[in-house]
């Protein structure tokens, strides 16, 4: 597994970038502030509710809406609209069919044309990661927020519940619901459930319970009065107020100790995401993943049910199963590897070759998939693409090393037959000479020249930093190096300049991704502290603030 996506944007990769805006995607970005233009993804959809003829999906890339009469979707980011953030943990609707969307950066009310943002800033919410939301009867939002504790919200005042001033174990909470006589449930990470009716809190934990796990991930009230609690690792479990029943794989149908989702449907059978979608009707557990099913994965993060009972599952993108059929809306209608897209290079006639869990070449209107296979194309997980003068593909790998992907044959570099540091690399540049310059995580960065490598890395250097995140050439073929906390590094073959946030104008020490423009400007892009231009001289950062 990768451990951070990094984006090395030469100028092939802002091709790429402007390539997929707008041939995939027009209206999204016809829709954004010209000055701007945001380019965001939803891997992850982590919410998923149905309101009429509508489904909302909160993702990693934002608010999507699909209009379920004519397939139309619709997108609400930063960048076009009022949401603050464009991770969104849960969506819920009220009453008025205003939609509370909780993100990591604050809580958005939405009525379908205005937005309100309550933040810490302009109100007196506990945090601004919010996780989980619920509506009770009377219309007061139950807010969960990580690191925050509870709140409760009545349209204009707030009343917070933490672990200083109430019964609340712990403050990090990922999941809340309302059942049916009104008491709040209320889910954390790393110590149980706790309730509240009012006025008494009470705790269940693995401690004094019949509870396998304190990680709680979803609560289900059934309507025999029992509530169901999914949690991280201890499988699920059946409460009916004095006696407890743990499901697990050991001794059920469930096929996974993770329980991420539960719903009931018109029927009362449970719908359980775990190790795929799950349907247990009280005596038989059925299972459907991708063996044996439409479902393109094995994760069910969040389900829905809507009122023609059909099932809206988050799984590889959001799916769709009306008890026949499956259909899967995801990030590409093509013949890509996997939806984790982590690079992307153009040749110099024009084809797109992409990275995911393979190599996928598009030239326009044919794709060709070369699928991981120990004969002809031995490497799945691609972190990194570039392209030499000779057409030649240049591919980082986690853990496998490098790979040169030629027209008739490839080669495979790593620790054991060359003068490749470490085996993970992710990051390449080539300069004007055709040397590769290779950046691996913990390994530092690699020159190879086709015959000899040469390795630089803290020892022996003036690289600040081991784990490199992202490469690029300027057109004096002097190299610049983002790290993960040493800042930026430039090197012209003898001498290194290291820019930090304390002898510099950079904003932060960890650089995800480098470009350099037609003017020599390089942008850098940087873990939580934004985006920074340096001239040479002077340095413009640009964050969510200005």
């Amino acid at each position: 597994m990768k451990r951070f996506i990094s984006f090395n944007l030469d100028q092939s990769k802002l091709a790429i970038l402007i390539f997929i805006a707008f041939f995939l995607f027009p209206a999204f970005v016809q829709s954004q502030n010209p000055e701007w233009i945001n380019f965001t993804f939803g891997d992850y959809v982590n919410a998923v509710v149905v309101e009429n003829g509508y489904v909302w999906g909160g993702t990693s890339g934002g608010l999507v809406c699909l209009d379920k009469s004519t397939g139309e979707l619709t997108f609400y980011n930063r960048g076009n609209s009022g949401l603050p953030d464009n991770y969104v943990w849960s969506v819920v609707i009220d009453s008025e069919q205003n939609k509370w969307i909780g993100t990591y950066d604050g809580l958005a009310m939405f009525d379908g044309v205005n937005w309100m943002v309550y933040n810490t800033n302009n109100s007196n919410i506990p945090g601004n990661d919010v996780r989980a939301i619920a509506l009770d009867s009377l219309g007061n939002k139950w807010i969960g927020f990580y690191e925050g504790g509870l709140a409760k919200f009545d349209g204009m005042n707030w009343t917070i519940y933490n672990t200083n001033n109430s019964g609340m174990p712990y403050n990090n909470v990922l999941t809340v619901a309302i059942d049916p006589v009104g008491t709040v449930w209320v889910g954390t990470w790393g110590a149980g459930v706790a309730t509240f009716d009012g006025v008494n809190w009470t705790v269940y934990n693995k401690n004094n319970s019949g509870l396998l796990d304190d990680d709680i991930l979803a609560f289900l009230f059934d309507l025999e009065g029992n509530v169901w609690i999914g949690s991280f690792s201890g499988g699920l479990a059946k409460f009916d107020g004095t006696n407890w029943t743990v499901y697990t794989p050991d001794n059920s149908g469930l096929p996974s100790t993770g329980v991420d989702a539960l719903v009931m449907d018109e029927a009362g059978n449970i719908w359980i995401g775990s190790g795929g979608l799950v349907k247990y009707d009280g005596m038989r557990w059925k299972v459907y993943d991708p063996g044996n099913s439409g479902m393109p994965n094995y994760g069910a993060g969040a389900i829905a049910i809507d009122s023609d009972y059909t099932k809206w599952i988050a799984s590889g993108g959001l799916v769709k199963f009306d008890n026949t059929k499956w259909t899967v809306y995801n990030t590409s209608n093509s013949v890509l590897l996997g939806n984790y897209v982590e690079a992307l290079a153009i040749d110099s006639v024009g084809c797109v070759w992409i990275g995911s869990s393979g190599l996928v070449k598009f030239d326009g209107v044919n794709w060709t998939a070369y699928k991981p296979n120990p004969m002809s194309f031995p490497i799945q997980t691609i972190c990194e693409l570039a392209i030499d003068s000779n057409g030649n593909k240049w591919i980082g790998t986690s853990y496998a090393g490098l790979v040169k992907f030629g027209p008739y044959s490839y080669a495979l570099y790593n620790k054991s037959n060359s003068g490749l540091p470490e085996n993970y690399v992710s990051a390449i540049t080539i300069d004007s000479f055709g040397n590769k310059w290779i950046g691996t995580w913990d390994g530092g960065l690699a020159k190879f020249d086709g015959m000899t490598w040469t390795v630089y890395n803290k020892s022996n250097s003036g690289l600040p930093n081991n784990v490199i995140l992202s490469l690029a050439t300027d057109s004096w073929n002097n190299i610049w190096i983002g790290t993960f906390g040493g800042g930026l590094a430039s090197f012209d073959g003898l001498s290194w300049t290291v820019y930090n946030a304390s002898n510099s104008g950079i904003p932060g020490n960890s650089i995800y991704a480098l470009a350099i423009d037609s003017d020599g400007n390089k942008w850098i892009g940087t873990l939580n502290d934004g985006l920074a231009k340096f001239d040479g001289v002077n340095w413009v950062t640009y964050n969510k603030n200005n």
